[in-house]
């Protein structure tokens, strides 16, 4: 493995300040140098992006799937609603693991149901921005040990 993808929806680039008592103190940008660093250990680039637009999920899983690069995914309220990202996955054959800050199955009814989750390796939540961290994790050992 070469790369891996960490995609990020709407409104993320406002951790750390968006509603702080719900998604933590930590920015994006926080996460993004810890898992750099991480990475590095195991010469692993890693490609982090964010966007509050669909089409630019889509466009980058696709290109990860298309690549054979996993993707650590936090979709944010896309989880919820999008076919089309749910189509990018199951279409590029992308390798995904969903990610979560919160446990959504503990908050609002309506963040119960992820259309991707279907379509992805696992969905790992509830653990703050540590759930990338994990996502990480569980990526390096399925490379380490030739799991697929």
């Amino acid at each position: 493995m070469k790369a891996i993808h960490v995609l990020n929806g709407p409104n993320l680039n406002l951790l750390g300040t968006r509603e702080p008592e719900v998604y933590g103190h930590e920015t994006l940008a926080d996460i993004e140098a810890r898992l750099k660093a991480a990475a590095g250990k195991f010469n692993v680039a890693l490609t982090f992006r964010q966007s509050n637009h669909e089409g630019d999920l889509v466009t980058w899983i696709q290109q990860a799937g298309r690549a054979g690069e996993p993707v650590i995914l936090n979709a944010g309220a896309y989880t919820h609603t999008s076919i089309a990202i749910l189509d990018a996955i199951k279409g590029s054959n992308a390798d995904v693991i969903e990610v979560h800050l919160t446990n959504v199955h503990a908050r609002e009814h309506f963040r119960h149901h992820s259309r991707l989750s279907a379509a992805v390796r696992g969905v790992i939540a509830g653990f703050g921005s540590r759930s990338y961290d994990l996502a990480l994790q569980a990526f390096l050992f399925a490379s380490a040990t030739g799991e697929s």
